[in-house]
């Protein structure tokens, strides 16, 4: 479901249908009514932002973009590890090549300011 919202973000919408939502899953595709469950509880965690409109069907979008939503992941997981260290040494022994570069410019950046 948050694929689908953060496509639309990405297109520049404000927002889909629940039925939009619905159309971008592949067949087997739930109940419309499981969509709408499953929105309203990501919009109780904060996850989804509702938009009523008085003229319009409701509509939902996400409320980070799919990069705060993996930082808040990682940053997650790394707080639920007894060792960070040891995390952190995993995780960087597993990242590509370029993925490194990209982390390696970062603290660079980070340390100078």
């Amino acid at each position: 479901m948050l694929d689908a919202l953060w496509s639309a973000a990405d297109a520049d919408t404000t927002g889909l249908t629940a039925r939009q939502v619905l159309d971008a899953f592949p067949e087997p595709r739930p109940a419309l009514t499981t969509v709408l469950t499953v929105l309203d509880r990501l919009g109780r965690k904060g996850t989804v932002l509702r938009q009523e409109h008085a003229d319009a069907p409701l509509t939902f979008r996400a409320a980070h973009s799919r990069e705060d939503h993996t930082a808040s992941l990682m940053s997650s997981a790394l707080a639920a590890a007894t060792d960070r260290e040891a995390a952190l040494l995993q995780f960087t022994g597993s990242l590509a090549s370029q993925d490194l570069e990209v982390l390696r410019r970062a603290i660079d950046s980070r340390a100078r300011s």
